[in-house]
């Protein structure tokens, strides 16, 4: 087991979300951590988990699945939902597990994915490295105070998580100005996690039509895309199997509800999200909780300019 140099204070300032850390060598640590584990586990009340820094080719999934780990007197508390962000559980999101700190071993035991070990190493001072020896893999934790943590980088930095954290979005308005075009008869979009991460499907069921009842009409992949210099403007390009694209301007109001603005006929939409899906905590018919299949991945980058793109 590899041992670390743990330092006395932890800068409470860092640059948010970093992906490039410094390779550690062994002469650099010495025998005997100043401070415990579990010392070094509370420093800071949230842990961002940096998902695209991760080193090896397994998955832990309660990593893989959070935005940020908090581990408060033995309970393991993770905020795996965008909507609600910064809300949930005064910030710490929900209780997922729990865990043990001895030595510099880290062993949580999570309500649905069951138990993990892992080899802590202290990376810099406010970022450590949790190993998991059973599938050689390593996931590299920023860690944040809940004053000085940008939830709303990670927000709107997330955004494709977002939109599949409800069952539909279902149109609650439609502007009175802006050319008729096909899209007018869609209803209801439906974005699906899991598989490639990009599906949707659309129905054009009546406004009020219960979820459960839906039948979805067409179906397609969507993709989410930055603006340069635009920290709260997003792009969605709905690529339908069958027809052309629709592209719009993605611009969320709330936790539930987003407008779509479509630059081809000038239309402004909005969608307000129908079945919230709370990630590891779902019930099924049975009252057990069931695991709903999502998981974070590496970020693609992409950057669309809204007044450049038309439709095909």
């Amino acid at each position: 087991m590899k041992t670390i140099k743990l330092l006395l204070s932890f800068v409470l300032s860092a640059s948010l979300f970093t992906s490039c850390y410094t390779e550690v060598h062994v002469d650099d640590f010495i025998d005997e951590p100043t401070i415990s584990l579990n010392q070094l586990l509370n420093s800071y009340e949230l842990w961002y988990v940096d998902i695209n820094a991760t080193k090896g080719f397994g998955e832990t999934p309660f990593l893989q699945k959070a935005f940020t780990i908090s581990f408060r007197g033995g309970v393991v508390f993770a905020n795996n939902n965008i909507a609600g962000l910064g809300n949930n559980g005064n910030g710490f999101g929900i209780d997922v597990g729990e865990y043990d700190a001895y030595s510099m071993i880290l062993d949580v035991t999570h309500d649905i994915d069951g138990f993990s070990t892992f080899d802590v190493f202290q990376v810099d001072n406010n970022t450590i490295e949790l190993y998991n020896p059973n599938n050689d893999t390593s996931y590299f934790l920023d860690g944040y105070q809940r004053s000085n943590f940008d939830y709303d980088f990670v927000f709107y930095d997330n955004i494709h998580y977002f939109l599949q954290e409800y069952e539909a979005w279902e149109k609650i308005y439609t502007s009175e100005f802006g050319a008729i075009n096909e899209f007018d008869n869609e209803n209801f979009l439906r974005f699906l996690a899991g598989g490639n991460d990009s599906e949707f499907q659309s129905s054009q069921d009546d406004v009020g039509t219960n979820v459960n009842n839906l039948e979805w009409d067409y179906l397609g992949v969507y993709g989410v895309g930055d603006v340069t210099g635009e920290m709260y403007l997003k792009t969605l390009t709905l690529d339908y199997d069958f027809f052309d694209n629709e592209f719009f301007e993605l611009t969320v109001i709330n936790d539930e509800t987003i407008e779509l603005f479509h630059p081809t006929s000038e239309t402004v939409y909005e969608f307000k999200g129908r079945g919230y899906i709370q990630y590891l905590k779902q019930v099924n018919s049975k009252g057990k909780v069931k695991q709903v299949e999502k998981k974070r991945k590496f970020k693609k980058e992409r950057v669309d300019n809204p007044r450049e793109n038309t439709r095909n």
